[in-house]
């Protein structure tokens, strides 16, 4: 007979986060039955801790990820695309630490899990409490609602304070954690959540040849519309389907870092740290990089290998984007404490004289070596067929500075205009006038003519273009990541342009090139609704043109061929 084991399936080790302390409130030590002692916990110091962590995850990021951002420009193999995306995810840092306005516009979905010592005492039910604390930042920060209520199976409505949010909450029996209650805490953009993936495989992968053609694959799938560079995370495994997936979302938040390295009779999970750098490289050659081509489609990688069931092999795949927002959290018999984030990301930039600083912000040189010489200014002023007459002219991956006015527009205003258009209705004439940009706003600050501001996923809006394109409307589409073969067909139809926006730097835009905000219709659908900005040096990038080139084509196709073999 085997002999019994026991190892937790996923064995952190030791914590070595650096934390501050925020309060010691609300915390208490009481005795208890058999002279043991319990910590109690006061609704308000929970609701205390999710309000300062949502704050938190929302201005400031982690010291690593930023240093990544600056090993980026001193890496003479990174290209001139990446540093100078690298550069504005930095600048954007910057803005956001005012605490102003939050680094992404999607300030996402608030998520949290929770560890409970069995020795904790609370007197409400803890996840009324962390809501109260995310519904506090939410509606006292400059964050946006991106939560809708299902009424019905069809019918959805905004709850007008982005709750509800995700708690999980387990209890923690581990010797010397009776007395703790420890917390991660996230918030996850739709555009990273989007690009988890769950798949299905067979033991037949399970070599290092398969894996890393099914990864050549798979990785180059996950495109630029969650704002690389990312963490990524590599699943191999599980317990069951959601196992898998939750444990890779653990992984892209670095949870999991302190894994141990190797396997175990117990069914242990481990990091295979051999197989992340190869999946690494693996991703350097993909000639995606930080958007627009080159090195850096990835940060870094973690690969998670679990135990599984004989007939099921479930590989997952979850990232984390520049808006890298998560932390660790806990309450201890000291007091509260937070994860000490990265407050003066200054210290990361490089001085003026470093070359990313010139290749960034030179206008006559622009970023060389993508096709295009220089950066070219585009008047948004001029009549649309003026403005399709300039950017005819230029190659895609050509680097444009955007001047003049924008109609913004997403998914529901997409809909909402197919409806009109199906009932025989004309396209709107500020369609057909202005290039439309799908984005949606965080709330506006006070005294700032925008809230932050990027650009949200295109692919959401590709089965629209065709039809609102042979209409007269969305000629030129400003947004992030790459997007299918019908919209390079309808470009090709149409004469129309897709124009790629940096995926990442909202608070960056807000601050520097969008000057003006005012709304066109739907208002009732907040920041779903049609807006008309006034925008200056706005930057992007040629993705599509109107000859059916695509910038992303090649480099969505797999080339991986095998390990070679050595001789012995």
């Amino acid at each position: 007979m085997p002999e019994f084991r026991y190892e937790d399936l996923l064995p952190i080790g030791e914590d070595a986060t650096p934390y501050r302390k925020i309060s010691s409130e609300g915390v208490e030590v009481v005795a208890g039955p058999d002279g043991k002692n319990f910590l109690k916990v006061a609704p308000e110091a929970l609701e205390q801790l999710a309000e300062t962590a949502l704050h938190d995850i929302s201005h400031y990021l982690r010291p690593a990820h930023l240093q990544q951002l600056r090993n980026i420009l001193d890496d003479e193999e990174a290209s001139p695309n990446d540093k100078f995306v690298a550069l504005d995810l930095l600048k954007n840092a910057n803005i956001a630490a005012g605490g102003i306005l939050p680094m992404c516009q999607d300030t996402g979905t608030a998520i949290v899990m929770g560890k409970r010592g069995q020795r904790v005492l609370s007197e409400e039910q803890d996840e009324i409490s962390l809501s109260r604390g995310i519904y506090n930042a939410y509606t006292k920060l400059n964050l946006r609602y991106s939560q809708l209520a299902p009424i019905t199976t069809w019918e959805e409505k905004a709850t007008g304070n982005n709750l509800p949010a995700q708690i999980d909450l387990y209890a923690n029996t581990k010797d010397g954690a009776d007395t703790s209650y420890k917390f991660l805490f996230m918030a996850k953009g739709g555009g990273s959540a989007n690009k988890s993936f769950l798949y299905q495989e067979t033991k037949a992968i399970l070599n290092e040849n398969s894996m890393l053609k099914f990864l050549d694959e798979k990785l180059r799938s996950l495109g630029t519309a969650a704002c690389p560079p990312y963490h990524l995370s590599i699943v191999i495994g599980g317990t069951s389907a959601e196992m898998a997936l939750k444990t890779a979302k653990y992984g892209s938040a670095k949870y999991l870092d302190s894994l141990p390295t190797e396997g175990a009779m117990t069914g242990r999970g481990f990091r295979d740290t051999e197989l992340e750098e190869k999946v690494l490289e693996l991703t350097r050659h993909f000639g995606i990089g930080a958007q627009f081509g080159g090195k850096y489609f990835c940060h870094d990688v973690r690969v998670v290998r679990l135990p599984r069931h004989g007939a099921s092999m479930p590989v997952a795949i979850a990232v984390s984007c520049s808006a890298d927002r998560q932390m660790l959290a806990k309450i201890t018999e000291e007091g509260l404490f937070v994860e000490q984030l990265e407050t003066d990301p200054a210290r990361f930039m490089p001085d003026e004289n470093h070359p990313a600083i010139a290749a960034h912000d030179d206008e006559t040189d622009g970023v060389t070596g993508t096709g295009g010489s220089s950066v070219v200014k585009i008047d948004l002023n001029k009549p649309m067929d003026e403005i399709l007459a300039e950017l005819t002219k230029f190659p895609v991956k050509t680097r444009l500075s955007l001047t003049g006015p924008l109609v913004v527009a997403r998914d529901i205003a997409h809909a909402k205009i197919k409806e009109r258009l199906d009932a025989g209705e004309e396209m709107p004439q500020y369609l057909k006038d202005h290039p439309v940009y799908y984005a949606g706003p965080a709330k506006t600050p006070e005294g700032m003519p925008s809230g932050s501001f990027g650009p949200t996923t295109a692919g959401r809006m590709d089965s629209y273009v065709d039809q609102f394109q042979a209409a007269g409307g969305s000629m030129v589409m400003l947004a992030k990541g790459n997007r299918s073969k019908q919209v390079t067909d309808a470009c090709n139809t149409h004469g129309g342009f897709y124009l790629g926006s940096i995926g990442g730097p909202a608070a960056r835009l807000a601050q520097d090139c969008i000057k003006k905000v005012e709304i066109l219709e739907y208002e009732e659908l907040g920041m779903e609704a049609i807006w008309k900005i006034e925008v200056e040096d706005f930057p992007a990038f040629i993705v599509v043109d109107d000859k059916g080139e695509d910038f992303f084509a090649e480099t969505l196709k797999p080339t991986f061929t095998g390990i070679p073999v050595r001789a012995k």
